[in-house]
């Protein structure tokens, strides 16, 4: 959990769930990440969750007219400026004041766009990694945003994540297990008693990110040497096609630099890419990250294996990858290993940050 001080917004927290101008707080879930930031609050009239989902990259332009600087974001600012778009979160966090204040402009533009009100609890989810600065430059975008102003607190993101896999409310403050992100740009483990997180792990060796580099080599190797695809491409390959259940080749087409088309099918190259980072992520759960938790916390280790493990993140979205996961992990601990998942991985932590969000804004 963060220890942010909650004062540090500008509205006032003596009412119980009620923002200094009198109307109630809305509560609000907030995950600014590597490839998508995804927002969460109350739809209109006691309805659904409103979740507002976007590429995290901008693209500024002068107006031709007024010479006024505009901003464009998300999936616009991919497609219309490919040659200058900006992802200022690859690392997973701001990592400098420059890409810090892209991130402000890119988050305000959200915020304006979509109407999110300023009387608002917000809880951000934050990835488990040692970057000081980052985390930093990350906490100063949300608390000095437009919103919030009744309350901001982060909370981890694989705990976030793994709210909705638990159940319809809060189930997975009160249990002890081990959570897993599966991410852009990290793999993330921790295991959590009661909401503390207890031995926080990750590695920038087995990421999304390098799953797209692997796709984009293989196909290259698969059609020996006839086609070249950037990562970008890549990574559309890896979310339309990659199934570990009904996986099935496709065909695509490019076009020639010196004219003419030429179509290809793919019957490797995902799937191979895809094998290896499961792989990979098994052999890292499973030989550094739960021999390090056995060691500095037995109780637990022992606890937590015998709940289900929660995986989150953009990865486990792929279909049949939480049944692969738990019959590769099971094998490699030789033990039988439950592992579950939201219905979205990709969008539970911020679903699980507006819940704590919502709690919080109830009882403040």
């Amino acid at each position: 959990m963060s220890d942010d001080d909650a004062d540090d917004g500008a509205g006032s927290e003596s009412d119980a769930g009620v923002s200094s101008s009198g109307a109630a707080a809305v509560p609000v879930g907030v995950k600014l990440g590597s490839t998508r930031t995804v927002i969460a609050l109350p739809g209109e009239h006691g309805t659904e969750n409103r979740i507002i989902k976007t590429l995290t990259c901008m693209a500024t332009y002068e107006d031709a007219l007024t010479g006024e600087e505009k901003v464009l974001y998300g999936e616009e600012a991919a497609r219309e400026y490919p040659d200058r778009v900006e992802y200022m979160l690859r690392s997973g966090l701001p990592e400098d004041a420059d890409r810090a204040e892209m991130t402000k402009t890119f988050f305000e533009a959200i915020i304006e766009e979509n109407d999110i009100p300023a009387n608002s609890g917000v809880v951000y989810a934050i990835p488990t990694i040692d970057n000081p600065t980052g985390l930093e430059n990350l906490q100063n975008v949300i608390e000095n945003s437009s919103i919030g102003l009744d309350l901001v607190e982060s909370y981890p993101e694989s705990l976030c994540g793994s709210i909705p896999a638990f159940g319809d409310d809060l189930e997975a403050i009160d249990e002890i297990f081990v959570a897993v992100n599966m991410g852009s740009t990290n793999l993330e483990a921790s295991a959590y008693r009661r909401g503390e997180q207890l031995s926080p792990f990750t590695t920038g060796a087995v990421t999304g990110n390098e799953v797209d580099r692997m796709i984009a080599n293989y196909v290259e190797e698969e059609t020996q040497g006839r086609v070249n695809i950037d990562n970008q491409t890549a990574r559309e390959y890896k979310e339309e096609h990659a199934d570990f259940v009904d996986f099935e080749p496709f065909t695509d087409i490019i076009q020639q630099p010196g004219g003419g088309s030429h179509e290809f099918t793919i019957e490797r190259s995902v799937m191979d890419a895809l094998d290896e980072y499961l792989d990979d992520a098994v052999d890292e759960l499973a030989n550094t990250f739960l021999p390090e938790l056995a060691n500095d916390y037995m109780k637990v280790y022992q606890l937590a294996l015998d709940r289900p493990i929660a995986i989150t993140g953009g990865m486990a979205c792929i279909p049949g990858i939480v049944e692969e996961f738990e019959e590769r992990l099971s094998a490699e601990l030789n033990r039988d290993i439950d592992v579950i998942a939201a219905d979205e991985p990709d969008i539970a932590p911020t679903i699980g940050a507006q819940r704590i969000a919502a709690r919080l804004v109830d009882t403040n």
